[in-house]
């Protein structure tokens, strides 16, 4: 029998951790967020979204438990649908909904939760009233086809609704999840320390493989395995494939998207155009418009490149974007890529590293709670100079360049051609290594100083910009 890497074995020791602190449900960083909402002054109905089965629903009724009454309305069922009527009045609404549950008008200790309010468009209408004749009434509404069954709305509530964002657990959550409550305060340490660098970084490959589905991550902690893990993957992505019917109104809008979801996995570390995709017949503007029906359902995302080297980052929507999945885990199982992975100590080093660049974007857009828009990478594409970075942060007024490698100071050619355009003095390569300072000099004469951190600190790049920042790093000795 050969022998397995030692990080394989690494995985097998601490799986009994994460069944034995698999109890409950999965803690989410989204109820600081919604407790906050909840404290608001001036506080309007909460519109949850985010793709199926990211969470939304869960994370709802573990923070209706904070409350004397919680009710749950869920519109896919035909006798909550039924509560509701064309131009109906929301004090009718609330009185056939006290009649039914057998609840006291105490408005200021309830929450009502209606779920899948995509299925109603009347309903989303409603929230405004809900707004202006019960502010004291916390409402919060969630749908996964939120952004089509807007459309269909003749008087959206604007102004009198505010939306918050769910994705795929984090890092941080996973860890949290797993119960490795040591691993998890190293990460949230400035800086990490050293002796806990090798643990994070085999946490976050294993992170990278399994995805942050809760279905997935939950199962996996039940049972301890990658592979029983397959069919929650497979579930959820049959789920998206028969929701396409909701995706596009014509028959051949449905095809396009089929067609999308079936051959996007190759494409996922190369650029496309829309023309052809996928070595179909499909013109151009039609699969465009397909690609952005995806996008806006949060299950494939086109990330555009900019030119700029300065803030307003501005991206080019006219050259070829980048395809970003919902989930590496689902992405991994879509290309059959797990038994291949298993066991790499260093997935950047790997023929498939370009799944390290995929799951810190996502990690990137997991932080958007309040708004929905889409990392940037730059270009520069000149015959004999083009370069292409990973990603640009807009972090207050300054633009920062990140490149995301494995290699040597020396081989960031695309990272050094960004900066000799640049007016700042910063930058950030994130790999498999320790937290570290150096000073670059280019060709030029011009100096920048390289913050290197690791690969799993990707949500926590401002942390640390406005840590070295403020001590010039001089407390990151490790």
């Amino acid at each position: 029998m050969p022998k397995l890497p030692l990080f394989y074995y690494n995985i097998l020791l601490i799986l009994p951790l994460f069944y034995y602190n698999f109890m409950g449900e999965i803690k989410r960083l989204g109820l600081n967020l919604l407790e906050q909402w909840r404290k608001k002054k001036g506080r309007k109905p909460l519109i949850l979204r985010g793709a199926r089965q990211v969470g939304k629903s869960t994370l709802v009724k573990v923070f209706g438990s904070n409350y004397k009454q919680f009710i749950l309305l869920n519109l896919e069922q035909l006798k909550d649908r039924q509560l509701f009527s064309d131009d109906m009045d929301v004090s009718v609404l609330l009185q056939r909904i006290i009649l039914r549950e057998n609840l006291r008008p105490d408005w200021e200790n309830t929450l009502l939760f209606i779920d899948e309010i995509q299925e109603l468009p009347n309903a989303i209408q409603m929230l405004r009233y809900f707004y202006e004749n019960y502010p004291e009434l916390s409402v919060i509404a969630a749908g996964s086809l939120l952004e089509f069954a807007l459309a269909e709305v003749k008087r959206f509530p604007v102004g009198r609704v505010e939306f918050q964002y769910l994705h795929p657990l984090c890092f941080e959550e996973f860890l949290e999840a797993s119960g490795k409550t040591k691993a998890l305060e190293a990460y949230q340490s400035m800086p990490v320390p050293g002796y806990a660098l090798d643990e994070l970084h085999e946490l976050f490959n294993v992170f990278c493989l399994l995805g942050g589905m809760p279905e997935a991550v939950a199962k996996y902690c039940e049972e301890g395995s990658f592979f029983h893990v397959q069919s929650i993957y497979e579930s959820i992505w049959q789920t998206y494939l028969s929701d396409i019917a909701k995706y596009a109104n014509k028959e051949t809008g449905r095809r396009m998207i089929q067609h999308i979801m079936q051959s996007a996995p190759a494409y996922y570390d190369k650029r496309i155009t829309f023309q052809n995709f996928g070595q179909s017949t499909y013109r151009s503007r039609e699969m465009g418009e397909a690609f952005r029906q995806l996008n806006d359902a949060g299950i494939i995302r086109l990330l555009y490149p900019t030119t700029e080297c300065q803030i307003p980052l501005i991206p080019d929507y006219r050259k070829s974007p980048r395809l970003q999945f919902l989930d590496t885990g689902l992405l991994v199982h879509q290309l059959g890529l797990l038994s291949e992975l298993i066991g790499v100590s260093n997935l950047s080093d790997s023929a498939r590293g370009a799944l390290i660049p995929h799951i810190v974007f996502q990690e990137r857009i997991a932080l958007q709670t309040h708004i929905n828009g889409n990392p940037l990478f730059w270009v520069r594409e000149k015959s004999q100079s083009s370069a292409e970075l990973d990603l640009v942060l807009k972090i207050g007024a300054k633009a920062i360049p990140v490149e995301i490698k494995s290699g040597s100071v020396g081989k960031l050619r695309s990272l050094h051609s960004f900066m000799a355009l640049s007016n700042e003095n910063l930058a950030i390569r994130l790999y498999q290594g320790k937290p570290m300072l150096d000073e670059v000099i280019l060709p030029s004469g011009k100096t920048y100083i390289l913050l290197s951190l690791p690969h799993f600190l990707a949500a926590k790049l401002e942390y640390y910009i406005e840590n070295m920042l403020q001590t010039g790093g001089k407390d990151w000795k490790i």
